[in-house]
């Protein structure tokens, strides 16, 4: 193919897709590892489904590229309802089993087959909605006043509230906090006064110290528990504050996690070896793989990967100088910022497990078409902004052309 100025493949942006590539190739391999060691009988059906899903989700990444602002603008609102219908759908389609495994009812499951996470797609869908209700509000309100933020603020909310509410029918804590994560990124870049940010900030620091304090005070985990709070996020917190306490039966998993990471020290203990039995490492405890097999240098190259991916993403809202798409961006970043966090602090006792899972490695095909999806929407963006170019020089040299001619008369 010709690499011809003004091309489709001179406007694809290569220092993105760099990054994506490599986490998607270490996620097959540190997939490889967990299944080969923990189910070896179905190593090839989960790493097939595993690349299936990828080349998925590459797939509609690369159609994506192609939407533009006002495509997008137009079919959001559906998307946005079509998200939401879709989170009903595990209300009424689950597993019994796999609910009382996870704690949470949040995937479709049917005739004992289970087939997507709605809340993984239905976090793009998010990000573009808050996108343009916060866009359209600026446009309606240019002019900016304490009233006027805590009136974007209620709008943000109304929009919020109800794929809360279908988290909570889900009993799906950890997916909640990925959409408060891009909730706050939202309300952060729209420019809401600061006034009205530092108490709310104040406000949930001192509700989280008050948590812990009553968590950890006598009688306080009982309360909690007769108060509404589920046994497994009970044990969760436990097994975070204290990971050796119950080893063998509440905090088995985060134990094993701590012991399997520092047991990898600077270089791992080598390709496809493991000591220690670690549930789920395929999916969210993926990092112990890593650190492991490949120990800190392979962690360190993870964590660097996610840096220049998100470095890369910023130059590329930055250049655009597309309001809408500066929003779609910082949803997007948020919550990869916040997958990542969370998964990797979970995996080394610094954060609470959540069932979260590490974008373009855990095993999952919702997980990782949702973030293709995502990288899709930031393509878009320098796409659009490259075509832009592309067509603002050639009017320049039609313009020169013309010019030239009508001297030469």
């Amino acid at each position: 193919m010709n690499r011809t100025k003004g091309s489709v493949v001179n406007r694809i942006d290569y220092p993105l897709l760099v990054p994506v590539f490599f986490l998607l190739l270490i996620g097959v391999m540190a997939i490889y590892i967990a299944v080969s060691q923990d189910y070896p009988a179905k190593l090839a059906p989960v790493v097939g489904q595993q690349i299936m899903w990828m080349l998925i989700g590459v797939a509609l990444a690369a159609l994506v590229m192609f939407f533009n602002t006002k495509f997008l603008w137009k079919v959001t609102p559906i998307l946005y309802v079509l998200g939401l219908g879709l989170m009903v759908l595990p209300l009424y389609f689950y597993s019994p089993s796999l609910v009382a495994s996870t704690g949470a009812q949040n995937w479709v499951t049917v005739g004992g087959v289970t087939l997507f996470q709605p809340s993984e797609f239905m976090k793009i869908s998010y990000i573009v909605m808050m996108a343009r209700l916060t866009v359209g509000f600026h446009k309606r309100h240019p002019k900016r006043t304490i009233k006027e933020d805590f009136l974007l603020i209620g709008y943000l909310l109304l929009c919020t509230l109800p794929v809360l509410v279908l988290l909570y029918l889900q009993s799906d804590l950890g997916t909640a906090l990925v959409f408060l994560a891009i909730f706050a990124g939202m309300v952060l870049i729209s420019g809401v006064s600061w006034k009205i940010l530092w108490p709310i900030v104040g406000l949930a620091c001192v509700a989280g110290i008050a948590f812990i304090v009553l968590f950890t005070a006598p009688g306080g985990t009982a309360l909690l528990h007769n108060l509404g709070m589920d046994t497994y996020k009970i044990n969760r917190i436990t097994a975070w504050l204290d990971p050796f306490k119950n080893a063998q039966s509440t905090t088995y998993q985060q134990a094993q996690s701590l012991i399997a990471i520092g047991s990898g020290g600077i270089s791992g203990i080598g390709f496809n070896k493991t000591n220690l039995l670690i549930p789920v490492r395929e999916s969210d405890m993926i990092f112990t793989v890593i650190g492991e097999d490949f120990g800190f240098i392979g962690g360190a190259t993870v964590i660097v990967l996610y840096l220049l991916l998100i470095y890369r993403m910023l130059r590329i809202t930055l250049e655009s100088n597309n309001r809408f798409y500066t929003y779609i961006s910082t949803g997007y970043i948020m919550m990869l910022l916040f997958h990542v966090f969370e998964n990797i602090g979970a995996a080394t006792g610094l954060l609470p497990l959540t069932g979260i899972p590490l974008p373009f490695i855990s095993q999952g095909g919702s997980s990782i078409i949702s973030n293709l999806l995502g990288v899709g929407l930031i393509m878009s963006m320098s796409y659009q902004h490259n075509l832009s170019d592309d067509r603002r020089r050639s009017k320049s040299r039609v313009y020169q052309k013309i010019t030239i001619k009508r001297v030469e008369k």
